[in-house]
């Protein structure tokens, strides 16, 4: 068996279930624990993982909103927005994009008056900005 795929299936399992012990995840590999630790310290290493999270249905948070905002940027300002909106704290998660718009933006606030405030003030605030275009996100179906 390849490393690729070795290396392939731990990162499939720790998608799945980013909780996964060591010992349950060579379990679905079917490799030794200090093989699946070694492959993810290096993974770690080289950020190709850069972090662990949960999932969360936005429909059961209590007094908690969440958007999807695709966004748009000056082409000669699009490196200072970027570094700007990884400063903005309710930017949960940011992504080149792509689609429709330049980069996705996850933000969480407190309701949608309170992500509709971060997106008129502090999103559409960064200089080079152009465009900010709110998906809310209801129910969680996967």
């Amino acid at each position: 068996m390849s490393a690729g795929s070795t290396e392939e299936r731990i990162l499939s399992v720790l998608e799945d279930d980013a909780q996964a012990s060591y010992a349950e995840i060579a379990d679905r590999v079917d490799v030794s624990k200090p093989t699946v630790r070694k492959y993810i310290e290096r993974l770690e290493d080289e950020e190709v993982i850069v972090g662990y999270s949960a999932d969360v249905d936005p429909k059961k948070l209590p007094s908690r909103s969440i958007a999807l905002v695709g966004l748009d940027a000056e082409s000669e300002r699009y490196v200072d927005v970027i570094r700007a909106l990884k400063d903005v704290p309710e930017v949960e998660a940011l992504y080149t994009s792509s689609g429709d718009h330049m980069l996705m933006a996850e933000v969480r606030a407190q309701d949608g008056d309170a992500v509709g405030d971060v997106i008129d003030e502090r999103i559409l605030g960064v200089e080079g900005v152009t465009a900010a275009h709110p998906s809310f996100l209801q129910e969680r179906l996967k």
